[in-house]
């Protein structure tokens, strides 16, 4: 089957047209970066013959009617919102592939036995409202009311009061039609891996195994008390700095320590500042804000680590003297995807004569809430250079053109 390039290279122009922030890439979630994204979508679905809906929270879904309409549905697909400064391929590849693929099979003029239909999901980076998985949570109707209450980061605005701007109805999140996972045979992600490893071993695709699950406590505050720098000695000083530094090092020497064991996780202090407005040089400091990530595909480990930062936090304050709020925590579940649909995409990208190695996601990804719905899931990684979540992605057209071949026959295979 035919991959439709040249919709491919005009849809990355496009998006990039619409998110470029003159540094990066900026496709806020359940804002106007994302919505003039998901409209682009839905207009080129449109024009090329598909069925196109949206649900209660705007979830785009584009579906290329099947003989059997009533045979459970082949579904593919990822997110074109991004992080702030972000880069244009990190989950916008997926739907792009999604869409060329169809575009290729109608050219083609091949008509699948069921259903195939390619979901922009929203929301899928939580950089924007501090809830994982938004718009996968409420297409399955998992969302709950509290999340449409939180915040979005740039607006200040209820999670709500953007859905209505972008064309979802939460006041029917109860009584809304959601998906159910006996109507999906199956869901395929196409993504750029977000790390090192393809570029680093000279393998063109990724065959994912398992995503990671993530806890995170993302506002984090130790307060001790603001003090000359000159006239207070060291054992008089509550150092809000010093005792981060011990409540970092603690929870690094942890993660030392289950590495040696064996374990697999990652921990990340991606936010750590004093207040901009009270700290100075010859001032100690009284309070310090920081997050703290912690990434595993094995669940019992992230509650291991959740005993753990307790446990250091008790530590770290009666040493230094110090309060520490970790403040509400949120995470997601770890999910293992799909025997079978990995034994394709490798064999399919065998006969392809296409590099392809198995490998776990880090990163989490909308097909983790499918997987642990019982969906069978899989996902396919594009070696991609610099990393993701900056402007400096780099995806090749070529490695994109054979990723998405691989997407495409797996698609065949599973619509039949």
């Amino acid at each position: 089957m035919t991959i439709d390039l040249d919709l491919a290279r005009r849809l990355f122009h496009d998006l990039h047209e619409i998110g470029f922030d003159g540094t990066g890439i900026t496709r806020a979630s359940y804002d106007t970066g994302e919505n003039r994204a998901h409209r682009l979508l839905a207009d080129t679905a449109r024009s090329m013959g598909l069925e196109v809906r949206t649900d209660w929270a705007s979830n785009l879904f584009m579906t290329l009617p099947g003989v059997d309409r009533a045979a459970p549905a082949v579904m593919t697909g990822s997110h074109v919102d991004s992080v702030p400064m972000g880069g244009n391929f990190d989950g916008a590849a997926g739907v792009v592939a999604g869409l060329a693929t169809l575009s290729g099979w109608i050219r083609d003029g091949y008509k699948p036995c069921r259903d195939v239909t390619v979901v922009a999901i929203r929301a899928e980076e939580s950089a924007w409202f501090p809830v994982s998985y938004i718009g996968s949570k409420a297409a399955f109707g998992l969302l709950d009311a509290p999340a449409l209450e939180v915040r979005q980061r740039g607006s200040g605005r209820t999670l709500a009061e953007h859905m209505v701007q972008s064309g979802g109805t939460p006041e029917t999140r109860e009584t809304a039609e959601v998906l159910r996972p006996a109507t999906i045979r199956c869901f395929l992600e196409l993504h750029i891996e977000q790390g090192p490893v393809l570029i680093g071993t000279d393998t063109t695709l990724g065959v994912v195994t398992g995503i990671c699950g993530s806890l995170r406590y993302r506002t984090v505050t130790i307060e001790g008390t603001y003090a000359h720098s000159g006239a207070t000695p060291r054992a008089f000083r509550q150092d809000a700095v010093v005792a981060m530094a011990a409540f970092v090092s603690t929870l690094q020497d942890h993660w030392l320590t289950i590495e040696a064991e064996g374990g697999e996780m990652t921990l990340t202090f991606g936010v750590c500042h004093t207040d901009a407005q009270q700290a100075d040089f010859s001032t100690i400091s009284g309070k310090v804000s920081l997050s703290i990530d912690v990434r595993s595909r094995d669940a019992e480990l992230l509650s291991r680590m959740d005993a753990h930062i307790h446990a250091a936090r008790l530590s770290v304050e009666q040493a230094h003297r110090v309060h520490i709020d970790l403040g509400p925590v949120t995470g997601s579940l770890p999910a293992r995807l799909d025997a079978g649909l990995q034994r394709d995409l490798l064999e399919i990208a065998d006969q392809l004569d296409v590099p392809a190695c198995s490998m776990p996601s880090g990163a989490g990804h909308d097909s983790a809430i499918f997987a642990n719905l019982g969906v069978p899931t899989a996902m396919l990684f594009v070696r991609n250079a610099n990393g993701s979540h900056n402007p400096d992605e780099a995806m090749d057209e070529s490695d994109f053109a054979r990723a998405a071949a691989v997407l495409s026959d797996t698609l065949k295979r599973q619509s039949a």
